[in-house]
């Protein structure tokens, strides 16, 4: 059986361990010359870095309870803290934790919070930071976060989702990887970039994560702050066509983006899904990757991001 298949078969197989199946993917991934989708799989198998951006699909919220003592003995056992204020004294982590666990690990987790429904966190170091700032008079004595066991389980089914989404696409697009099997390397025409954007938009979903290479690459572009001109230079000199370039350019000027992350406006984007494939085809002198890396880089500098 085509290891493609194999891996499909088992992927949707209730109760089979991630920790298997990614192992048989990113010998694919090596083989199929997809450096992006075998980072993925190596982060999900080992654990994500500090230094690593994790999925969206690995953040999840917590909710926290606290004990209060006030004046003549009073006090509050077990109070919610509204994530607003938690959000405010500490920090935007606090209620968007990373789970940066392997998925093995997650597996555990869910599994030993199978009794209580929830996973408890340490959250000790909100006590100093909530002091005398959830009830006016009242001291913070002990504060606890929890995560939701559901939230755990989604972060599984994220995975197998995008596992079973990215073999079906290959297959599709790219039928050579059908052909992919243990034993001696055989010589395909797989069309590495054409895995490299596949594995980029299931997996992340958005162009902004994109890095030419994988995430290990740096890609360096020259264009000033809201300056077109620097901006269409740098796209086209990268291999991108100049009217193209000048095309989103002008959408970049009119437009502000969504955030630091995600520097592109709506239209930016639809610009972007319409108009990348002209990397793929060869009408760009740009692959898929390079080109999408230097896109996104060039819009935040663009932006002053």
């Amino acid at each position: 059986m085509p290891l493609l298949h194999e891996i499909q078969e088992t992927v949707v197989q209730e109760g089979a361990e991630l920790g298997s199946i990614l192992l048989k993917l990113r010998f694919l991934a090596s083989r199929l010359g997809s450096d992006v989708l075998e980072e993925w799989v190596k982060h999900e198998s080992e654990g994500y870095p500090k230094d690593v951006e994790v999925p969206s699909y690995r953040i999840v919220g917590v909710s926290y309870k606290g004990t209060f003592s006030g004046p003549f003995g009073s006090g509050i056992k077990n109070a919610p803290i509204p994530a607003y204020l938690i959000k405010q004294f500490a920090g935007d982590s606090w209620v968007s934790f990373e789970i940066r666990e392997s998925i093995a690990g997650v597996e555990e987790l869910v599994r030993g919070s199978a009794e209580s429904g929830s996973l408890g966190i340490d959250a000790s170091n909100l006590i100093l930071l909530l002091q005398g700032k959830v009830y006016e008079d009242y001291a913070c004595n002990s504060v606890s976060g929890t995560i939701s066991r559901n939230s755990l389980t989604e972060i599984q089914q994220a995975v197998r989702g995008r596992i079973l989404e990215l073999t079906l696409e290959l297959e599709k697009s790219i039928p050579a990887a059908a052909d992919v099997s243990f034993g001696a390397s055989k010589t395909t025409d797989t069309n590495s970039e054409k895995v490299q954007q596949i594995s980029q938009q299931i997996i992340y979903g958005n162009v902004a994560t994109a890095v030419a290479g994988g995430h290990r690459s740096t890609v360096l572009v020259n264009v000033n702050e809201r300056d077109s001109a620097s901006f269409v230079r740098q796209l086209a000199e990268s291999g991108i066509a100049e009217e193209d370039a000048a095309s989103l350019a002008a959408i970049l000027e009119k437009e502000e983006p969504e955030g630091e992350v995600e520097p592109f406006g709506q239209k930016a984007k639809s610009w972007i899904a319409s108009n990348i494939k002209k990397a793929a085809d060869g009408t760009w002198k740009a692959g898929v990757s390079v080109a999408t890396a230097v896109i996104t880089e060039a819009a935040k500098k663009y932006y002053g991001l």
